[in-house]
């Protein structure tokens, strides 16, 4: 009976967590962490580990978005590789031939980047990859890394939201994580809501250390955009 009493102390410890866990996240309000309404167009992309859904921010970052929305519609992403993952920081692609060197956006050149205060690089974002300032392609990458020291933390708390840093985002970045030294370098046009396990999954795939990917190649069986 003892024995019962402490596994079902266990469990509703562990409910109590993920309650509050849950109720954190829902208690950070920035647009870029909700759900897509009824109706919204989405991104499905089909991995060999798994099925990512993503929320797309036309109002925020309308190239970014028209671009990856044209390349899909193309079927451009379709058969892609993860060419380069760093765990704890992004898996990347978009690039036909796996190198990172290359790649096109829909009207042949590069456009420029998009920046908002209130779209940072919070785990599971979906941004722009680029050589530079104003140089996006089609090539993308998600972020995976979690953990953002506190140190960090209280340096954002004291510059405040007169240096771009409002409560809520500071929030997200000490709640969720991130890669906060992206910010204002790559442009933020999406955010994963749902299937960050296989983003996981991926970021801690065996990797070649000399080039950066993965031993065994992960692939985007295809990317499709859905009605949500």
């Amino acid at each position: 009976m003892k024995k019962k009493r402490i596994i079902l102390a266990v469990i509703l410890l562990i409910l109590f967590l993920l309650l509050c866990s849950c109720s954190k996240r829902k208690s950070i309000d920035l647009d870029q962490l909700k759900l897509p309404e009824k109706g919204e167009e989405v991104i499905v992309m089909k991995t060999d580990l798994g099925i990512i859904r993503i929320r797309l921010f036309p109002n925020v970052a309308p190239k970014a978005v028209e671009n990856f929305k044209g390349l899909t519609k193309k079927g451009y992403f379709d058969g892609q590789s993860f060419y380069r993952v760093r765990k704890d920081y992004f898996i990347q692609s978009g690039d036909p031939t796996g190198e990172g060197k290359y790649g096109e956006s829909i009207w042949g050149d590069e456009f420029e980047d998009e920046f908002s205060l209130n779209y940072r690089h919070f785990y599971g974002a979906l941004s722009m990859a680029n050589s530079g300032p104003n140089t996006n392609t089609s090539n993308f990458f998600i972020v995976q890394g979690n953990d953002v020291d506190n140190d960090i933390i209280e340096l954002m708390k004291e510059i405040g939201e007169e240096g771009g840093y409002t409560d809520e985002v500071i929030k997200a970045y000490e709640t969720l994580g991130g890669v906060y030294d992206l910010d204002n370098k790559h442009t933020v046009f999406g955010q994963v809501f749902e299937g960050m396990d296989v983003v996981d999954a991926i970021a801690n795939t065996e990797i070649d250390t000399v080039v950066g990917q993965p031993i065994k190649s992960i692939v985007i069986e295809k990317v499709e955009l859905v009605s949500y």
